[in-house]
């Protein structure tokens, strides 16, 4: 007869429960987001596209997954079925065994029919064995072709999709448009974990009914490599999904506090937060994080020291969101390595570390995660910044996807230079207009030590990191923010001007003691904003205001600015007039009231009288955004 292996087991396996959000409205937002109208319409039109292909992909899978867990059930019943009729054939055995204990006759009687009995229910269950053997390599072959499905899916997403997401991070922090789109990214996440899991649950629950019923065959192997893959493509998505939503400041000063936010984009699907992890941030320098991608025993090294640097995800049921928010992290000191040459500490690249340990599935998968911020550079002191600046600029700027850490190209051509400084520009100035092409002019001058005003001769030209941070361009564009577009050369100046003084430039010193604005109302031969505005409608507002009665007959002495070549006390109305000869304005042209005011202190000046630069720099860069505007179309108008 025909023998069967029956085993029982009280293994059980249970799908997690699903997140706050639904797929339903996780897909209600995605359609919202490709139906949405732009200017930028091929754009939208191709990124409708992807996620219409993207939303396709996953409902065949749902079809796909909905399809192997009804043959799965098939499969289960038929089984059930199968052991019944195998314990009938036992029952007809022992029977036939019984019958050796009866007489002759009775045993005559009786065993004909028992033994028609077990030859019928052995032909079923050859015949049944052999169908229940298709049935499980049908079953496996489905859930071959859904895995492979899993992994293309699952490929697009997070080689695709969520490295884009990074770049458009990376690129933000030069000043670059928000990353959003993190929030779909999620619901896909979500969406392929959910799928993965249930495909998991199916193949652990074949792997069971083939232990209850084992039938020789090659299900066994089927089956064992169908779970590795599962196994591999859900610890995929666990540790490539562990990311940072909020990144630290690439420029990291210390002893000075800092924040950052990581986030498990499927950690409310999986139920992880029903055993909240912890995150452990460390800094680590370049080599160290090299040595890490490439699975090398770094012994737990670190960097530096950082306080407050561990932080527990908390699961937020509004959003469906788990993350951890280190809120108060400090850098005490840091280690700085061997330096190469004449590279300075402002060029050293670092990285903070985030790592922590996720129980899937009741400690039924354990995966130890981690992952790396964006390089940061360290400083001690502010007079640093601007080179750890330009160190990070081009990093973000040029760093290619998946480069070995933290490798960025020696040289660019000057327009993409150009690019990212306009991109930086325009997050300085909070303004969607970009740098002038004679801003781009002045920059290439002092990059190239040129005195060229020809753009085209930019164009194919090559800068080097070395050309980059020697000048230090970022001063040159800091300079393009404070004055906008009055970057222009003497001689384009000249054109625009009859008649041209050029003032000692002023210092911070000089706005200490007198405000920009009063030192434009002081100067009684400059009267216009270019070309024909009357200065105390335009400067008015920012005048100090005048001194009030004096206080126990006392009065604060009045500085007011002076240039000698331009005293003239009382200008020749009937002269031919310019610019620099017109009679003072009404609003200047007051009376000197010596000794009969209390002094009211320089709005420029904090409690203690001291000079306060940013409040000032908000006078010159708003006087400069004023004059920026009629010049812009004055200039373009003589360039046509």
């Amino acid at each position: 007869m025909t023998a069967f292996l029956l085993k029982s087991t009280s293994q059980s396996w249970t799908f997690p429960a699903v997140g706050s959000k639904s797929s339903e409205q996780s897909d209600r937002s995605t359609r919202v987001i490709s139906s949405s109208s732009s200017p930028v319409g091929s754009l939208m039109d191709s990124m409708s596209q992807k996620y219409h292909q993207i939303n396709q992909a996953f409902e065949e899978l749902r079809i796909l997954t909905q399809d192997t867990e009804n043959d799965l059930r098939k499969l289960q019943h038929n089984q059930e079925y199968f052991i019944i009729q195998y314990q009938e054939s036992l029952r007809i055995q022992a029977q036939l065994s019984s019958l050796a204990t009866l007489p002759p006759a009775d045993r005559q009687l009786r065993e004909p029919s028992l033994l028609s009995k077990r030859a019928t229910v052995e032909a079923w269950l050859t015949r049944e064995a052999n169908t229940l053997q298709k049935y499980r390599l049908g079953l496996a072959e489905k859930h071959q072709k859904t895995l492979a499905l899993l992994r293309k899916q699952q490929t697009v997403i997070l080689d695709d999709e969520l490295i884009q997401w990074k770049r458009r991070q990376q690129l933000a922090g030069n000043g670059g448009p928000p990353e959003g789109g993190l929030d779909i990214l999620q619901s896909w996440c979500e969406k392929l974990a959910e799928t993965i899991w249930q495909n998991r649950q199916q193949i652990r629950r074949a792997e069971h009914l083939r232990q209850q019923l084992p039938i020789p065959g090659p299900i066994e192997e089927l089956l064992t490599e169908l779970n590795s893959t599962i196994t591999d493509i859900i610890s995929a998505l666990v540790t490539s999904t562990f990311i940072i939503e909020k990144q630290p400041p690439q420029v990291l000063k210390t002893q000075t506090k800092f924040a950052a936010t990581v986030r498990l984009l499927v950690g409310g699907k999986l139920n992880v937060h029903m055993n909240p992890p912890q995150v452990k941030a460390t800094i680590i320098s370049e080599q160290q994080a090299k040595a890490l991608l490439k699975n090398e025993n770094t012994r737990n090294d670190s960097s530096g020291e950082i306080l407050n640097n561990n932080c527990v995800m908390e699961y937020h049921q509004t959003t469906g969101t788990l993350s951890a928010h280190f809120r108060n992290m400090s850098l005490k000191r840091i280690r700085r390595s061997d330096r190469r040459g004449a590279e300075s500490v402002t060029e050293e690249k670092f990285t903070i570390l985030f790592e922590s340990q996720f129980s899937v599935g009741g400690n039924e998968l354990v995966f130890q995660v981690k992952t790396l911020s964006l390089p940061v550079v360290v400083i001690v002191h502010g007079s640093q910044d601007n080179n750890a600046t330009a160190t990070v600029l081009w990093d973000n700027a040029f760093a290619e996807p998946g480069r070995v850490p933290f490798i960025v190209p020696d040289k660019v051509l000057w327009p993409q230079l150009c690019e990212a400084l306009n991109m930086k520009y325009k997050a300085e100035v909070q303004s969607n207009r970009g740098l002038s092409e004679e801003n781009l002019v002045f920059l290439a001058q002092k990059a190239f030590s040129s005195s060229s005003v020809n753009p085209e001769d930019y164009r194919n030209m090559t800068i080097t990191w070395s050309q980059f941070n020697r000048v230090n361009t970022l001063l040159a564009l800091n300079h393009c923010t404070e004055l906008n577009d009055l970057t222009i050369n003497k001689q384009q100046i000249r054109c625009l001007l009859r008649m041209v003084w050029n003032l000692m430039p002023y210092t911070t010193k000089d706005f200490s003691i007198r405000s920009l604005a009063d030192r434009i109302s002081d100067l009684n031969h400059l009267l216009f904003l270019y070309p024909d505005r009357p200065k105390d409608e335009v400067f008015s507002k920012y005048y100090t205001p005048p001194l009030s009665k004096a206080v126990d007959g006392y009065v604060k002495p009045q500085i007011k600015q002076v240039v000698p070549e331009f005293t003239t006390p009382n200008p020749d109305p009937a002269a031919n007039p310019t610019y620099m000869d017109h009679a003072a304005s009404p609003a200047v042209n007051q009376p000197h009231a010596y000794g009969l005011y209390p002094p009211i202190g320089d709005p420029m000046l904090d409690a203690d009288g001291d000079f306060d630069l940013d409040d000032t720099m908000d006078v010159a860069r708003h006087v400069e955004e004023l004059l920026r505007r009629p010049m812009e179309g004055q200039w373009s108008g003589q360039q046509s």
